[in-house]
């Protein structure tokens, strides 16, 4: 309940008056909305990564992970036996893999993908959108809102984003992932939304499908959601190894 009251205080928190106009929508306060309905800035959670071939054939991920504020976050891998104890790290624009038999941290970039699939890197370690994006264009469509997103820099995986955003729960329902030359590279669909833990209600299914891998699909299982105050020390090159004693 008190979860709901939160939500429509934000949408209330939206508004603004014009002079001369109606009650208008700023779009650089709803995209900061989104980002808090999907995740509070200090969390720890769990997620299961499914990558399913046109064949039908799967290959399963689960993922602790643990972020902080708005550029730091670290991921484990808890499965496959093949995968376990491997770690992705990312401070701001850069990012890092440890593979426990390498012994050290290696350079990855956003559009690379540790697990394959329609998934890279920048999806399953993402910032809020509000940190990496600018709202260029807000439309209003009814039941949803439409924002277009512009990104900051450069060295951001996709250019450009269309998010489709139900008024009801200021929670996100599709994303168009585009590049600078207008092609699609994927689209990102939210789903299923339910109380995560401590009363965090958010989608807990992300499909994502690409025209660029035909047949191929993504999904995304997002559970256990929890606020959790971290040091810095955890988000350093140093810590990747010892990541486990968080859990």
């Amino acid at each position: 309940m008190m979860r709901k009251v939160r939500i429509q205080l934000a949408i209330f928190s939206l508004l603004f008056v014009l002079p001369g106009t109606l009650w208008a929508i700023d779009g650089t306060e709803l995209l900061k909305q989104v980002d808090a309905n999907l995740q509070p800035p200090t969390y720890e959670m769990y997620r299961k990564l499914i990558n399913i071939e046109p064949d039908g054939n799967k290959k399963e991920f689960v993922f602790y992970t643990v972020k902080k504020g708005k550029e730091k976050m670290l991921i484990l891998f808890l499965s496959p036996a093949s995968e376990k104890g491997r770690v992705s790290l990312r401070i701001g624009d850069n990012m890092w893999l440890y593979i426990p038999n390498v012994g050290r941290p290696i350079r990855i970039t956003s559009l690379q993908s540790v697990v394959g699939g329609v998934f890279n890197n920048s999806d399953i370690m993402r910032l809020d959108f509000h940190v990496e994006y600018d709202v260029e264009k807000l439309s209003d469509q009814g039941e949803t809102w439409l924002l277009e997103l512009k990104a900051k820099s450069g060295s951001v995986a996709y250019d450009r984003l269309k998010m489709t955003v139900d008024k009801k729960t200021v929670q996100p329902l599709d994303i168009e992932c585009i590049a600078s030359s207008g092609m699609l590279i994927k689209t990102l669909h939210y789903s299923d939304i339910k109380d995560l833990g401590d009363g965090f209600i958010r989608p807990a299914k992300l499909v994502t499908d690409s025209p660029l891998h035909k047949g191929y699909k993504s999904v995304m299982i997002f559970a256990k959601i929890k606020k959790r105050e971290l040091d810095d020390e955890v988000f350093t090159l140093d810590f990747m190894p010892k990541i486990g004693e968080l859990r």
